[in-house]
């Protein structure tokens, strides 16, 4: 089973932890109380790569059109947390992340007590110690120089900065 969720990211001398919550009536919190493994996918920038960008298929035709990505695994074992404090502080700090640089940044403190307990009542806490993370990222790394360079240009052209970026970067260990 899978949600969307903004996760929060907990680094402490005890470990890697992420923190979310979901509405109680979230058919996964069942399963996430049995302390299912759990596992987390972000990703970052991604898209279409055309093999038109590569000045190489113009010399020899021997290309095909690809996806570039990066992505990050998080497997861990989650535990679901009811403590209004904790969904307290949990919505705060993921709420000032979200409205950081904002003229007005919006607060809990914002709303009427009342509501936001009306609010808490409806949603649990989430909280996955992480066991293991992996990195996932093909950014044309196994492209040579003049093929990675059309790429990069390509994705710029296309509004991909962010990809167009990591793929400009050049091969990765």
């Amino acid at each position: 089973m899978a949600n969307l969720l903004p996760f929060t990211l907990a680094v402490a001398q005890g470990g890697t932890r992420l923190l979310a919550h979901l509405a109680k009536a979230n058919e996964q919190v069942a399963q996430l109380r049995e302390g299912t493994p759990a596992l987390i996918l972000f990703h970052g920038p991604q898209g279409y790569v055309s093999p038109n960008w590569y000045p190489t298929k113009h010399a020899h035709g021997k290309a095909v059109p690809t996806w570039n990505y990066i992505a990050v695994e998080a497997r861990g074992t989650p535990r679901i947390l009811e403590d209004r404090d904790w969904l307290r502080d949990q919505l705060s700090g993921l709420t000032a992340t979200h409205e950081q640089g904002r003229p007005a940044p919006w607060r809990l403190t914002d709303a009427p007590a009342d509501f936001i307990e009306g609010q808490l009542r409806g949603i649990v806490g989430l909280e996955i110690a992480v066991d293991q993370l992996t990195g996932k990222w093909k950014v044309s790394q196994n492209q040579p120089p003049e093929n990675r360079a059309g790429v990069e240009r390509a994705l710029r052209a296309d509004g991909n900065a962010a990809l167009a970026d990591e793929v400009g970067t050049g091969p990765r260990a």
